[in-house]
């Protein structure tokens, strides 16, 4: 792959990826960010290793609903699915007024799933698919995930499949009328939000 150690900004409107929730960049590449989410006891413990209380966790066959307030000036709610099949974990934020974006969907690629019994894992590459209803899909995060590489914090093969697994999503909501939930319909998937 040409220019895979080379960092770079790939989104189809140039902004930058963090833009859409409010986050500032972190400032040095970093290992995949690890969490965790205990269903016994209704906890996220973050990829720093803070533990933190959740106001709603529940399995069904596809995936892990997670439901949690945070304190961000931009957003006061989060709600989450963990898709291990479609090894995403989609987000919806609920923006405190003046914040809107109309982001409806922000798709993060990785590897999720349970990994012993009430307890899941979620390992983020890097990449992440902002989705708003009408719009074409933008794929954020390339240079994170380059700089990862780079630094020999996430090897080629796993690099490849990252942007492989992230540009198929993109190719199917695009595909789909930019419809995220018309795309996971055709996965055999319907996700509740509140």
């Amino acid at each position: 792959m040409t220019g895979l150690h080379t960092p770079q900004r790939n989104s189809t409107n140039g902004a930058h990826p963090y833009d859409a929730i409010g986050n500032t960049p972190p400032v040095s590449p970093h290992r995949p960010r690890l969490e965790y989410f205990n269903l016994a006891d209704l906890s996220w413990t973050d990829y720093r290793g803070f533990l933190h209380p959740v106001e709603r966790l529940h399995a069904e066959p596809f995936g892990l609903y997670v439901e949690r307030t945070v304190d961000n000036p931009r957003f006061h709610y989060i709600e989450s699915w963990l898709l291990p099949e479609l090894t995403l974990r989609a987000t919806v934020y609920h923006l405190r007024p003046g914040h809107d974006r109309s982001q409806t969907y922000y798709l993060d690629i990785g590897e999720y799933g349970p990994c012993e019994a009430k307890k899941w894992r979620a390992e983020s590459h890097y990449l992440h698919v902002v989705a708003r209803r009408g719009q074409a899909p933008e794929l954020v995060g390339i240079d994170q995930l380059l700089s990862a590489h780079a630094a020999g914090h996430f090897d080629t093969a796993r690099t490849h499949l990252a942007i492989e697994r992230a540009t198929a999503v993109v190719d199917g909501i695009a595909g789909c009328g930019h419809d995220v939930d018309r795309w996971l319909a055709g996965q055999g998937i319907t996700l509740s939000w509140l």
